[in-house]
Order: structure tokens, then C-alpha cells, then sequence
């Protein structure tokens, strides 16, 4: 019967259990296979979220479009890209170069870029939000002196007077066309009674000599270098330019959100006497750098605070980087700004630990759940594997047992199931029989060893003599 058990062991756990086994491994060599396991699951898990967290820290390129060429806009997004890349920040700028602002907004709403330089007052993309103000523009109006020696024309002091004039729009953008339409509009001046002229910068001098032109168009910053050159190459005699005032400008900007009434103020063309010479009401727009609403929160947020970051250092490099501004977070805001720069000029940004925590406790319950199903899954497995062939065993030799039909019969079993329970026993401190299959072994056992002793009492009695006293069994 040993012989029988040991191959019935053999067959079922793989001979690993069996009594004096020269490979049977001891508990202690169980526990640091165990252990082992376990620190490699954790290495695992470790390897997973450290990967998982290089990806969410690594360099993030962004492809911001901005032209054209040799503008100043360009000029700043390039020195801001250089710092980014100096200072190792977490976003990184890759420049694609276009005609103006209009390329810009197109490439945008194609997906070609993932930031834009636009102007304010264009047709945007409808998921443009704003993500920073690179410059505030103002609208100049102004009207050159008449040339010494020739009768001086009408003076023209309001922007109704414009009508049938010749006015000049510097720079070859459609959007200051379409600026001057508007304010044209505002005063019931009929556009098409007005003849408009672009100029290059550099035929500003050209156009003032010739006299071709009543009236001069320049936006941009108060300080731009392009609007203080177009001013100073009108003055005649050492008399400045006349600047006419837009007194509907609160009207305009309630009709139109992009634009809004500012002032030019008093010398801020420089020279002597003071260009101009006193406060001039008129309307502004604004240069953004704008990102489409998909772009991940994160991500903006992350850009926004580099860029204010690197502004100060930038500005010592490039004066026109102390133009840039945070967007407007209000709701009504004409062009909205983006969640993430309205987190960061809030002071309301979130950690990788406020972004991903409800991600991070639902790993952690996951695999809580699946270490507790692994486990019970292993220990019902060993059970199966250890405990069910040697439970089966004994149940047949606990019917054997009632049946047996002499005591050495008995003794028989008896040894057999001595080197069960020492199986038992060794699979449970080896780890392949769980404490609840150990408890059933206990129960089985104790069934076989009444049942032997039933039947031992059972063959004492049929061996006595009918008439004498049948002795009492304990």
C-alpha cells in the first residue's frame, strides 16, 4: 500500500512531496521563492508607473505657427523657443513659419500646429482659445502737414471728413483693410468713396514726398518701431503729424468684442514737439498666441508658467517680450481663454497627484482585487493539487477500514495512513497545502481512526465466545 501512495503522489504532485526527497524543497526555501516573486511583481509594477511617469515628465514638443518673415512676432516666439531649450523646460517649440496671421489661424484649424501668433480681430478657428496676449495694438490716424510753399488743403480733424479722400494703410495685411472698413462704418462713411493705398514701411517717406496721400493708417504697439518710423517720416518743417480721433470707439467695440477703446498717449511718438500732443481716444486689438481646445490642459498649463517663466530673462535679450501679457480669464471674454492658462493665472493648477489619483486608488484597488483572487485562485489550486488525491485516499481507506477482515488488515491501513498525514503535513509547511485543506485532513483523519477502532472492537467481539461476557471497549 506505501508503494501504491507513492506513485498515487507521484502522479499527483509531481513527486515533489514525497518523504525523503533529495529535492523536495524546505519552508524556508518556499518563503524566499515567495519573496522573490513578490519583489518581482513589485519591480514590475515599479518599472510600469516609473515608465508611465517619464512619459507624462518628458520633454513635450509644441509646433506654434507665427509669421512672417522678419516680423517682430516671429522674432519673439524664436528668441522664447531658444530659452525654452536653455532652460530644459518641459515644453519645447517647434516654429512653423507662415505668411502673416491668417496662415497662422489656418494652420491652427488644420491641425498643422498646435499653437498659433493670430490677430484678435480674424475669423478664428471656433475651438481657438487663448493662451497668453503677445501685444496690445493701437489704431493711429494721422494727417501730414501740408508741404511748405503749397496752399494748405482743408484741414481734416474727424473721420467723417475722410470721405473722398486718399488714405494710406501701412502694410500689405488685408486685416488693417478690414480695419479700417469697420471704423469707416462706424461713422456711416461709405468705404467705397474712400480710396485706400497699402505702403510697405519703406514707402512711407516715398508716399509723403509725392503728396499721393491725405491720411495715414498704422496698428500696432505704442512703442512699435514700424509706427514710430511712419510717424516721423510725416513731419514737414519740423511740424508733426495732426492725429484724428476715434470718439465712437466704445460704440465700436461694443459691436465689435475683438477690438476694445484705448487711448494713445500724449508723446508716445516721441520727439519734439510731443507726437501727439495730448491723449488721443481710439480702439485696440491684440495679438494672442492661441491653442486649440483639444490641447490637454496639462500641457497649456505647463507652456503658460514656462512662459512667464523665461519673460523676465527674455526681456533683457528682446525689450518687446515685456508686451506679453496673461490672457483674459473672464467667461464673457471675447476670445476665451484655455482651462489650463486659466489654471495657472489662477493659481489654481493641478499636480500629477490631483490629475491621476483617482487613476493611481483604482490601480491600487485593481490589483488589491486581483492579488486577493491570485491568491485564493493558488491556494484552492494547491488544495487540488496536494490535498485532493491524499483526501481521496483516506476517504477509500476509511471504507476499507469498516470492512477489513482481520487486524493486520488494520495495521495496514493504519501505516498508510501515517504516511498520508506525514505528506499532509509536509505540504502544508512546504506552502502547498493551505491551513483549510490541513483542517480537512485533520477531520478525514479522524474519521479513518474511529472507523479503525469500531472495527478493531468488531473483530475483538466475533473472535469471543458466545457466553462469555463480551468485554467493554472504551
Amino acid at each position: 500500500m506505501n508503494l501504491n501512495l507513492q506513485r498515487l503522489m507521484s502522479r499527483s504532485a509531481g513527486g515533489d512531496l514525497q518523504q525523503g526527497s533529495p529535492g523536495a524543497p524546505s519552508r524556508t526555501r518556499r518563503k524566499g521563492m515567495i519573496a522573490l516573486a513578490i519583489l518581482g511583481l513589485i519591480a514590475l509594477v515599479a518599472t510600469g508607473a516609473t515608465a508611465s511617469y517619464l512619459a507624462l515628465v518628458r520633454p513635450t514638443p509644441l509646433r506654434i505657427a507665427v509669421g512672417p518673415a522678419n516680423s517682430e512676432d516671429l522674432r519673439v516666439i524664436q528668441v522664447l523657443a531658444q530659452a525654452f531649450g536653455r532652460e530644459r523646460s518641459r515644453i519645447r517649440l517647434r516654429i512653423v513659419q507662415t505668411d502673416g496671421a491668417t496662415a497662422s489661424a489656418e494652420a491652427l484649424a488644420t491641425g498643422k500646429a498646435d499653437l498659433a501668433v493670430v490677430r484678435g480681430d480674424l475669423n478664428l478657428p471656433k475651438d481657438a482659445m487663448a493662451v497668453a496676449t503677445l501685444r496690445k495694438n493701437v489704431v493711429a490716424l494721422f494727417v501730414p502737414p501740408a508741404p511748405k510753399g503749397r496752399k494748405a488743403a482743408a484741414k481734416i480733424t474727424t473721420i467723417p471728413q475722410l470721405a473722398g479722400k486718399r488714405i494710406g494703410v501701412i502694410g500689405r495685411t488685408a486685416a488693417n483693410v478690414e480695419l479700417l472698413k469697420t471704423i469707416l462704418m462706424q461713422y456711416a462713411v461709405n468705404p467705397a468713396k474712400v480710396e485706400i493705398v497699402q505702403f510697405s514701411t519703406g514707402e512711407i517717406a516715398q508716399a509723403v514726398q509725392s503728396s499721393k496721400v491725405d491720411v495715414f493708417l498704422a496698428a500696432g504697439p505704442v512703442n512699435s518701431r514700424i509706427t514710430n518710423d511712419a510717424v516721423a517720416a510725416t513731419m514737414r518743417n519740423g511740424k508733426p503729424p495732426t492725429f484724428i480721433a476715434i470718439d465712437s470707439a466704445d460704440a465700436i467695440a461694443a459691436n465689435h468684442p475683438a477690438y476694445e477703446a484705448t487711448e494713445i498717449p500724449a508723446g508716445a511718438f516721441g520727439g519734439s514737439p510731443a507726437r501727439p500732443d495730448d491723449d488721443v481716444k481710439t480702439i485696440g486689438f491684440s495679438h494672442h498666441i492661441v491653442a486649440r481646445k483639444s490641447l490637454a490642459e496639462a500641457t497649456v498649463a505647463n507652456f503658460t508658467r514656462q512662459l512667464f517663466a523665461v519673460r523676465q530673462s527674455v526681456m533683457a535679450e528682446l525689450p518687446q517680450a515685456s508686451r506679453i501679457e496673461t490672457p483674459d480669464t473672464d467667461k464673457d471674454a471675447g476670445l476665451p481663454a484655455h482651462p489650463g492658462a486659466t489654471a495657472y493665472v489662477d493659481g489654481e493648477e493641478r499636480t500629477f497627484l490631483d490629475r491621476y489619483s483617482d487613476y493611481i486608488w483604482g490601480a491600487i484597488m485593481l490589483m488589491s482585487a486581483l492579488g486577493s483572487a491570485g491568491a485564493w485562485f493558488a491556494s484552492r489550486w494547491r488544495d487540488e493539487r496536494t490535498g485532493s488525491p491524499l483526501r481521496e485516499r483516506l476517504m477509500a481507506m476509511l471504507s476499507l477500514a469498516r470492512v477489513a477482515p482481520s487486524n493486520e488488515d488494520l495495521s495496514a491501513l493504519q501505516a498508510e495512513a501515517d504516511d498520508i498525514l506525514r505528506l499532509a503535513l509536509d505540504g502544508f509547511e512546504q506552502g502547498s497545502l493551505s491551513e483549510s485543506g490541513l483542517t480537512a485532513f485533520d477531520i478525514a483523519i479522524t474519521q479513518f481512526h474511529n472507523a479503525v477502532a469500531d472495527r478493531r472492537t468488531f473483530l475483538a467481539d466475533s473472535l469471543q465466545s458466545p457466553a462469555r461476557p463480551r468485554p467493554v471497549v472504551a
